[in-house]
């Protein structure tokens, strides 16, 4: 990701959770918060209740490669924290990237 640093503190994530603003969709939920940074940080989290770590590592792979393609079509100065919920294990590819999409495009995050 050539514009993305990843979320990793426990108290970025909850910064993120509690002053920014969500979006919700049936396989995820999308936490935007507006920064004065160039850059954007991404934070991913995928609990037990979505699966086994095989199940958890693949919608985290594909949540990952969605946000990296896509990248280019987000501004800037934004930390997300997207959170996948249990109908994610099922869910295919493309219909993460919509969901993420049309979540990204409510936040105010897409270009």
């Amino acid at each position: 990701m050539r514009f993305t640093s990843s979320l990793k503190q426990n108290r970025d994530f909850h910064r993120v959770y509690r002053k920014g603003t969500s979006a919700v969709r049936p396989c995820l939920v999308v936490y935007a918060r507006r920064t004065n940074g160039r850059t954007n940080r991404l934070g991913l989290t995928v609990t037990a209740k979505v699966g086994k770590a095989h199940t958890r590592n693949l919608v985290r792979r594909r949540l990952r490669e969605i946000y990296r393609l896509h990248e280019d079509g987000l501004r800037p100065g934004f930390d997300m924290v997207v959170v996948a919920r249990t109908r994610a294990a099922a869910a295919d590819y493309w219909r993460l990237e919509r969901e993420f999409l049309s979540a990204s495009q409510e936040l105010g995050a897409a270009r």
